[in-house]
């Protein structure tokens, strides 16, 4: 072999030499983007299996709604009622709107934030905001006042939804202390109980934690006579019984589970019933990212394929449970045509009225459907 093929033999193997170092170094590059500095540190997640909501039909009742406010509103993930009729709900531009009785909206407080979530009215007749940055705010007339940002000297990071017990105090849940509103969906994938429930005193002006460890804890409602509370825990496909009365304050159990769905608001219905929105957390197909955790890695290191992976956007559903955490009633959009992502639902005078956050409008329903 001359010189020229010596060096020519020696250049390509240099060369090959020094393309596996760069391939090596490439893959050691991602390997610890993906493994060592991932956002998530995930459990295997256990989806829910065959539920009592497959007992009913599919239908396509949800695609029948009116939309009020349509291109008015940029998805409205809650809306509640005051005793006038009047229609409140906080939208993603950071209004808070409201439409009267005569059907007329309103842009009625601007909190300029994209971050507004759950509502409620007092009996004094102000509103309560669940800002998932600031914390529990009160909007009136008189502008906004921030009631909770902090619980035990840390700062509340994703306050949810929010109700008012007949003594004037405010329970409401904190999502997760890790993830924020934007990157919700790491919550899911990480699969460990960063939520929490808590409880504004109007006297003191003091937050306390009442449940602790919940998994993604979102929608809160009270029962008719005030004797329990439920609190939603979305990836974990349940709504939790939090007993109020005195003889067994504290105690906690599960009021229903295995849903078709991770559980969002949830609202007492004027029979003393629950209307829960369901969120589809996967998408058809993707089941399997769940049981992975070498899969939410992945996922959680390139975050726009999150989007093939959560089923929010794909289809609506939303059910009717009684007292004793059974399913009366299930109503969808079973492709997403009309309505998606849909995160409440609220019954007044006979009819549904419906929050998104895929929609430009709150979709009204009348009850008297089959």
């Amino acid at each position: 072999m001359d010189t020229r093929e010596n060096f020519s033999a020696r250049s390509s193997k240099v060369y090959l030499t020094a393309c596996s170092s760069f391939l090596f170094a490439c893959l050691l590059a991602i390997t610890l983007q993906v493994f060592l500095f991932s956002p998530i540190s995930p459990d295997p997640l256990q989806l829910p299996s065959q539920s009592s909501a497959s007992l009913f039909p599919p239908n396509t009742l949800l695609q029948g709604v009116t939309k009020l406010g349509e291109g008015f509103l940029k998805n409205p993930e809650d809306v509640c009622m005051d005793k006038n009729g009047v229609l409140y709900t906080a939208t993603r531009d950071g209004w808070i709107k409201r439409m009267h009785g005569n059907g007329i909206w309103e842009n009625w407080k601007m909190l300029d934030r994209d971050t507004l979530l759950g509502i409620t009215i007092t009996g004094a007749g102000d509103l309560i905001v669940c800002d998932s940055e600031e914390g529990l705010l009160k909007v009136d007339e008189d502008g906004v006042t921030v009631l909770a940002s902090h619980v035990d000297g840390a700062k509340i990071s994703f306050a949810d939804d929010v109700i008012e017990a007949s003594d004037g105090s405010l329970y409401f849940s904190v999502a997760s202390t890790k993830f924020g509103l934007h990157n919700w969906y790491l919550d899911v994938l990480e699969a460990k109980p960063h939520g929490q429930l808590l409880k504004y005193d109007p006297l003191s002006k003091q937050t306390s934690i009442v449940l602790d460890d919940l998994g993604f804890a979102n929608g809160v409602a009270l029962s008719a006579d005030q004797d329990y509370l439920i609190v939603c825990e979305s990836w974990k496909f349940r709504c939790l019984k939090y007993w109020l009365k005195e003889e067994i304050k504290g105690k906690t159990e599960v009021f229903i589970d295995n849903l078709p769905g991770g559980p969002d608001n949830i609202n007492l219905a004027p029979d003393g019933s629950f209307w829960i929105a369901l969120v589809q957390l996967t998408s058809d197909g993707m089941e399997f990212v769940h049981t992975s955790t070498a899969s939410k890695y992945f996922l959680a290191a390139f975050p726009k394929l999150i989007n093939r992976v959560n089923g929010a956007y794909t289809k609506a559903k939303v059910i009717n449970v009684g007292t004793d955490g059974k399913i009366i009633k299930s109503l969808e959009d079973p492709n997403g045509k009309v309505m998606s992502f849909v995160t409440s639902a609220v019954e007044f005078e006979g009819h549904l009225y419906l929050g998104s956050l895929n929609a430009d409008f709150v979709g009204k329903l009348p009850l008297n459907s089959p």
